[in-house]
């Protein structure tokens, strides 16, 4: 078994590979251009693993992880290791980086192989690409509904400039009439250019909004997980949805509150010596967005359940 860490970049990765013995075979940058990125890991499979041999390799997470791991696996990759990134150290390059994750990966290659954890080392579960293209789905919606929170932010401050708030036909908005009304409002020249490119953008995030709940509302019928997760009072597609790629098996957290603290809602703590019960706030240290759809859900809840909310 071979040990290669890797240190991603979007022009290049920069690795360090190691044998059975922890020594450093190669130390090199590769280019991430698809013919050179193949090249080397063909050059790796043919010239430096023997029959049967195969390979491990660890990566910190980026935003754009999916097609190297995806090759990886392509090469005999017999696991691939994604982890948080550690603090930033004062003599930063990225060789060191790299000869600091394959020494990482050779120090602990039996936990790591066997899937146990290690103290110290934030590992990243590799989701599947439903989940993945789940999450980018959900994602994009919660974007769409922010968008249009700004707009009309800025078409009900464009009303307060003028006190024109007191004559809007509705006290909602967006509503048809509201926007039949605003339409036709008479308003200087430059307050009605900019309402008029408003109430364009308007229509079309409404519109993005309506063709992702549709994708999203038939991505949900086709998740166990996000159908159960729908029966909660409160709780829609999007919700639903959201919340179950952001778990994925539910099989890997060992108990119950290890959900809660994976997605950062347990205390923080600072005990030492005598001082052993001094709590803090909640780490927030998983997603934000699970944290957000939580605290959503529950006004929905409030909202639709008197038992609860009594």
């Amino acid at each position: 078994m071979l040990y290669l860490g890797i240190d991603q970049h979007a022009r290049q990765i920069t690795i360090s590979l190691r044998d059975e013995n922890g020594d450093v075979l190669m130390a090199r940058q590769v280019s991430t251009r698809p013919e050179k990125v193949n090249e080397f890991f063909q050059r790796l499979t043919r010239e430096r693993l023997q029959s049967g041999e195969s390979f491990m390799a660890i990566l910190e997470v980026c935003g754009f992880n999916d097609w190297l791991i995806r090759m990886l696996q392509d090469y005999r990759c017999h696991k691939v290791i994604l982890i948080q990134p550690h603090d930033r150290s004062n003599r930063k390059t990225d060789r060191r980086d790299a000869a600091a994750l394959s020494e990482l990966l050779w120090v602990n290659r039996s936990r790591l192989a066997e899937g146990k954890p290690v103290r110290g080392l934030r590992q990243v579960n590799i989701t599947s690409t439903t989940d993945q293209e789940n999450r980018r789905l959900t994602t994009l919606r919660r974007d769409a509904g922010r968008v249009r929170t700004g707009i009309i932010n800025t078409i009900r401050h464009v009303l307060r400039r003028h006190n024109l708030q007191w004559e809007m036909p509705t006290k909602t908005f967006p509503t048809k009439p509201a926007i039949a009304w605003l339409k036709e409002l008479v308003l200087p020249e430059i307050d009605r250019l900019e309402m008029d490119h408003l109430l364009s953008d308007l229509e079309r995030i409404q519109q993005r909004i309506a063709d992702l709940e549709q994708h999203i509302a038939a991505r949900c019928v086709s998740s166990d997980d996000a159908v159960l997760l729908s029966t909660i009072p409160g709780v829609g597609a999007f919700i639903a949805t959201s919340l179950a790629c952001r778990i994925g098996r539910v099989q890997r957290f060992p108990r119950a509150h290890s959900l809660a603290n994976y997605w950062g809602l347990t205390p923080g703590c600072r005990n030492s010596g005598e001082h052993n019960q001094r709590l803090g706030s909640i780490t927030k240290a998983g997603s934000t967005m699970a944290r957000w759809l939580l605290a959503q859900m529950t006004y929905n809840v409030l909202r639709k359940d008197p038992r609860l909310r009594e």
